[in-house]
């Protein structure tokens, strides 16, 4: 059944359509419980005053998230940043925001239409508009005029002009200059010219908006304690520490939005945790390679070779790694795959998110082959697959995925502290010399313990009996080329048997059950907090809900006793051909009545209220 659409076009946020009202220049104030949107353009600097202001909410210990829209072809063209506060701890993204700066001329008056009734528009007093609604409140600032006044290098001029509307919201709102001086010392890391001469435009803007403005929003903030003992990062940061904590020795990957800045972080963080104290040599190696093809070559050599090896690449990377993750699957090579998922097919949109390569990774490759998959749905769970992903793909012998995304990968988000491996490195089957002597030989694809899983031996090994040929074509259980029918049915057979071990190995779903709910909820991945939201809706609107995570592929009994439970299951995700719904179907086929979609996919976060109202209609539908 196909949905309605809910969602208007604008491309940096959702209007209501809700008829103006006069503008309250009295009544109760409006705490921190709002989104603060900023029109500005890619390339102009507003990257520092954006995290600036969220840290600085965050640090006042208000419930914050942030979403940066930019394009993707050049400089120049419009970029927006959300900040949503939220003093109930929602952080999914906002379809409202009710303070919107408009820097951009290009983009002015969509932004200025953007702004909800009672809202805020903030505007540089050089951009030419109309200025007609009465049912919003306005504030001209001379950005150009302050940072000219406060700045004496032309060529910054333009990058510490954003902080003129930092000025404005301190003043405005009540953010605590003090806290905007600590973040940006975190974020120039301690340099006191950036952060004096960033600091200066601030106070000149805090006093010009002091001198100027007066005050007639009821929007401000107040220091809370619902962020304490939370820490503030991005998901591809976190995925990288993961890898560097569970023992990454060589990665290899080729420059492709949103998963660079994977590779930057491991780049940032390999020199201070890997260096050997003795010798102050590094203990890893990265190779930027020609492309994704060739990167994910040097991970199965070096993961053949017995190293921790990885990539982080996006969709259109993951279509050129396709034959090799072929041979990674037949030839039982370890490997770590991040898909930081972005908008397809073809190039696609790459500066926005998706869930649109669950099905893709799941069967990469011709023949029959299918991979485990880890779906990570927080900064936390990102460090944790990313050391548990090394520890399945030497376990099983086999490339692992793991599916980010952009909205997940490169935004900030608030995060519990990361939780040390609480269990050694797993290497899998590793034969040492000793064994393999004992044994006079061994066979490599043979499954011996009945799981699935052979034995396998590293280079290095002294034994005369260690070597096989490693291929991807036909082989027998003792690695020799075969074309008998009976070898390639037995080895397929086998690997079929792995896939199976596999399945109880993988981490197990998040389930929240309502003994009142008749209606089931399943998604996965940054999907999570809009769905938190949606079902404390959805049990105000009277539809109270129960709700599945899945965490990876191959699903375990769980789901099936959960899709069993209910008479109806909403899977939500980002895409349009309702891949993970596709997929429950295909593991659970006697509930595939009871599946439905409620998927969406546009490129931008999915809301809480799109969730509830997609459920609702369709709940509407069942009754009717």
């Amino acid at each position: 059944m196909l949905l309605k659409d809910l969602t208007p076009t604008h491309p940096a946020q959702e209007q209501q359509a809700t008829e103006p009202q006069p503008v309250p220049t009295h009544g109760r104030a409006i705490v921190n419980d709002f989104s603060i949107m900023v029109a500005t353009k890619n390339g102009s600097g507003s990257q520092t005053a954006n995290l600036a202001l969220l840290r600085a909410l965050f640090k006042m210990g208000i419930p914050v998230s942030g979403k940066n829209l930019f394009p993707s072809n050049i400089q120049g063209r419009p970029t927006w940043y959300t900040i949503r506060l939220n003093k109930d701890g929602y952080v999914a993204r906002r379809d409202t925001n009710e303070i919107v700066i408009a820097l951009n001329p290009e983009s002015a008056l969509e932004d200025h239409a953007s702004v909800i009734p009672g809202g805020v528009f903030i505007y540089a007093d050089d951009i030419k508009m109309p200025l007609e609604r009465k049912d919003i409140h306005y504030y001209a600032i001379p950005v150009r005029d302050i940072a000219r006044a406060h700045e004496a290098d032309p060529k910054l001029r333009t990058y510490v002009a954003n902080m003129v509307y930092v000025g404005a919201l301190v003043y405005l709102l009540g953010i605590e200059i003090s806290e905007i001086e600590a973040a940006l010392k975190f974020h120039f890391k301690g340099k006191q010219k950036p952060v004096e001469s960033n600091m200066r435009v601030v106070r000149a803007s805090v006093a010009w908006c002091a001198e100027h403005l007066v005050k007639t929003d009821p929007y401000r903030v107040e220091r809370m304690d619902k962020t304490k003992g939370l820490i503030m990062i991005d998901g591809n940061t976190a995925a990288a520490l993961g890898a560097i904590y569970g023992g990454v020795t060589f990665a290899a990957w080729y420059p492709i939005t949103p998963a660079t800045s994977l590779a930057d972080a491991l780049y940032e963080y390999l020199p201070k945790l890997r260096i050997d104290p003795e010798t102050k040599r590094p203990t890893y190696a990265i190779v930027q390679a020609e492309d994704e093809l060739a990167a994910l070559g040097m991970v199965l050599g070096a993961g053949w070779a017995g190293a921790r090896a990885m990539t982080s690449t996006s969709g259109p990377g993951i279509s050129l790694m396709t034959e090799f993750t072929g041979l990674g699957y037949f030839a039982e090579i370890p490997a770590v795959i991040w898909d930081i998922q972005r908008m397809g097919p073809a190039t696609g949109l790459p500066t926005r998110t998706s869930q649109g390569d669950i099905l893709k990774v799941y069967y990469l490759g011709h023949g029959d082959a299918k991979h485990p998959v880890l779906l990570p749905g927080s900064p936390a769970e990102c460090f944790e697959f990313g050391w548990r992903a090394f520890d399945l793909a030497e376990r099983l012998q086999t490339p692992v995925f793991v599916l980010s995304d952009l909205d997940l990968g490169m935004n900030q988000w608030m995060s519990e502290p990361f939780k040390y491996p609480d269990q050694p490195m797993d290497r899998g089957k590793v034969l040492t010399e000793e064994q393999v002597n004992a044994t006079r030989g061994f066979a490599r694809y043979k499954d011996v313990d009945g799981d699935g899983i052979p034995w396998r031996t590293l280079p290095g090994n002294q034994s005369p009996y260690a070597a096989y040929f490693t291929r991807g074509s036909g082989h027998n259980e003792r690695a020799n080329l075969s074309e008998r029918p009976d070898d390639w049915e037995n080895n397929m057979l086998r690997l079929q048997r792995k896939f199976e071990t596999a399945r109880a190995m993988m981490p197990r779903p998040v389930v929240e059950l309502d003994p009142e709910a008749e209606v089931a909820i399943v998604g996965f991945g940054s999907t999570t907090p809009a769905i938190q939201e949606a079902r404390d809706m959805l049990r105000k609107a009277g539809v109270p809900t129960s709700y599945l995570r899945v965490r990876a592929l191959p699903m375990n009994d769980e789901v099936t006793m959960f899709l069993a439970a209910h008479q109806r299951i909403y899977v939500v995700e980002m895409n349009t051909d309702a891949q993970l719904a596709q997929l429950l179907k295909l593991h659970d086929p006697q509930d595939a009545a009871k599946i439905r979609s409620a998927n969406k996919c546009d490129g931008l976060p999915l809301t809480a209220r799109w969730i509830s109202e997609a459920i609702q209609y369709q709940e509407a539908y069942h009754k009717a």
